[in-house]
């Protein structure tokens, strides 16, 4: 009876542990990163020796908890995530670039003062007139220095983001140096290494989000990570975690990794995640930022240019119309930059409308803005500049609704191969309760028996 007793005793501690497990899956059927659990059993072998013909068994026992898991699945929701990631991130430094643009009318106040220019070499000596030819040039140059302003304030934005993303990728390396260590002395097939492999993915899922990761996993569910994808730096080894540094300079961004051992920093390229993004943004950037400066300097420059050959209301030969500072001050060479752009002139009366020599009442040195304006193309060059932003935006959008369903079909794929199914879960709790209910009535058997031989008289 003693053997009856301890089979029902052995399949009440499985059946007890089952149960537990699939109320565990019940419970965290909606919970984000869980992943289902399943328990495994195994008879109960017998021992070394000659066994007893009359001997039915020793029972069952359990063989651990395993966590359901693919790995292929979860590296297409990592790839895709990143790949994501890098697309929205452009995608909303490139909205920024188009909004800089287009927000403070820059093209149509060059048009503007074009316009004023026109207007007034019909009638040069008129004080209204050339107040208004003023104002449209201050017009014009406040909305150079605004527009370039926004760059310079999105370069700022760019570098906090790209900081916030850096300290959260190396707190989340941090952190899975711990589950490494928590998972090397964690025995294996157990609920607590199943609930450090469930935090151990959610990390890697949310490194990806920042940079591409190419992960290789141990027996004992220990990862190393590489930044960039497989054959990148070193993010995390054992209980390693490497450092990530940036910097920006002149749109240019520079990522690198520390080393073991105090060697130099290995350089980081990343291919996606929000760093991508932010690469490409910052490298978008300066080159609409650089497109600017060269169509606001010889705009100023050729404004200029038509102002000094002509002579104002007081027949004085003109003075610049436009002032500014280059963007290197050690190089007086380079382009002007326009953000510090303003205008020279305090009145209209120093407006050069005529051609020098001749009598105020000539306007013949205002044509030479209507030539320049030709030559120069610079609401061209403007219309050029916001359509290719434009453009690249609403290209970068189609790639993210294309990559969101392509991330989408990934997350759906390792859900249905590591979720829990509820009806499922429910089939599994009537079968070990049914199991739970038939060994204690093994053991009710057992006692029963028992009981009756010891009043056998």
């Amino acid at each position: 009876m003693s053997d009856l007793l301890s089979i029902g005793a052995s399949g009440v501690r499985a059946y007890q542990t089952a149960l537990s497990v699939v109320g565990e899956n019940i419970a965290n059927s909606g919970t984000v990163g869980y992943s289902r659990r399943s328990v495994t059993t195994a008879e109960v072998a017998a021992g070394i020796g000659v066994a007893e013909k009359s001997t039915a068994g020793n029972g069952v026992r359990l063989t651990g908890i395993t966590r359901a898991s693919d790995d292929y699945a979860a590296s297409a929701v990592r790839n895709a995530g990143a790949d994501l990631a890098r697309t929205e991130t452009s995608a909303t430094w490139l909205d920024r670039v188009q909004k800089a643009l287009t927000g403070n009318q820059l093209t149509e106040r060059v048009t503007g003062f074009f316009t004023a220019t026109t207007a007034l070499a019909a009638e040069p000596t008129s004080n209204a007139l050339r107040s208004s030819m003023l104002s449209a040039a201050d017009s014009a140059a406040t909305a150079f220095a605004a527009t370039a302003q926004s760059f310079d304030q999105m370069g700022q934005d760019i570098d906090t983001q790209a900081g916030q993303a850096i300290t959260t990728l190396n707190s989340l390396s941090a952190g899975l140096t711990r589950i490494n260590e928590g998972l090397g002395r964690t025995t294996p097939g157990t609920a607590a290494a199943a609930q450090l492999v469930d935090q151990r993915d959610q990390i890697l899922e949310q490194m990806s989000a920042i940079v591409d990761v190419g992960v290789n996993t141990d027996a004992l569910g220990r990862v190393t990570v590489s930044a960039g994808g497989q054959g990148g730096p070193t993010l995390v080894q054992g209980d390693f975690a490497a450092t990530v540094r940036y910097s920006r300079t002149a749109g240019a961004v520079a990522l690198s990794v520390s080393t073991r051992g105090g060697d130099p920093d290995a350089i980081l390229v990343p291919n996606g995640g929000a760093l991508a993004g932010l690469d490409e943004a910052a490298d978008r950037m300066a080159g609409a930022r650089s497109t600017l400066n060269t169509i606001a300097t010889n705009f100023f420059t050729q404004m200029n240019a038509v102002q000094t050959a002509g002579q104002d209301l007081t027949n004085t030969q003109g003075t610049k119309l436009f002032v500014g500072d280059p963007v290197d001050p050690a190089n007086p060479a380079a382009p002007l930059d326009p953000a510090r752009f303003k205008v020279a002139l305090t009145s209209g009366s120093q407006i050069a409308a005529a051609t020098l020599g001749t009598d105020v009442r000539n306007g013949g040195n205002l044509t030479g803005y209507t030539t320049a304006r030709t030559t120069g193309g610079f609401e061209t060059g403007l219309t050029t500049l916001v359509n290719n932003a434009a453009t690249a935006y609403k290209q970068k959008s189609v790639v993210a609704d294309a990559q969101t369903a392509i991330r989408d079909g990934a997350a759906n794929a390792l859900s249905s191969a590591t979720g829990v199914n509820v009806d499922s879960e429910a089939i599994d709790l009537m079968r070990f309760q049914q199991a739970y209910q038939a060994s204690s009535r093994v053991i009710q058997v057992a006692r029963d028996t028992f009981q009756s031989i010891l009043e056998i008289r």
